[in-house]
């Protein structure tokens, strides 16, 4: 559960508010009366007059362009590919690889097999 919405006010809360903006009061009397900001009431009003609803708004996910799964196989299939390629084959830039890379734990590093000439 996201934090915004533990913290958020309740909805009896929000529909005194609007019972008491329905009364014929301002929106900044009503912000002194329940404590809170002129935003909030402000934000609150709006959304009443939009959708007649007073319930917390979710925040909505949004969609990942690299699929870990999809971002797994890939890298098995091109070892040796750049991330500039592997974002372009996902439609998306080489930073955003390096992070989707760095957060499954997938090293780009190559290593050597030898260590370098050794003397008998």
């Amino acid at each position: 559960m996201s934090i915004c919405i533990i913290m958020a006010y309740s909805t009896d809360l929000r529909k005194k508010v609007m019972e008491y903006l329905g009364k014929g009061h301002s929106q900044r009397q009503a912000k002194k009366v329940f404590g809170i900001s002129l935003y909030t009431v402000n934000k609150w009003h709006r959304q009443y007059l939009d959708t007649g609803s007073l319930e917390n708004k979710y925040p909505s996910r949004r969609v990942r362009k690299l699929v870990p799964e999809k971002l797994i196989v890939y890298v098995k299939e091109h070892p040796d590919a750049y991330l500039q390629e592997i974002g372009d084959a996902f439609g998306c830039s080489d930073v955003a690889v390096f992070n989707a890379l760095k957060r499954l734990g997938i090293t780009r590093k190559k290593r050597r097999n030898a260590t370098g000439n050794k003397t008998p």
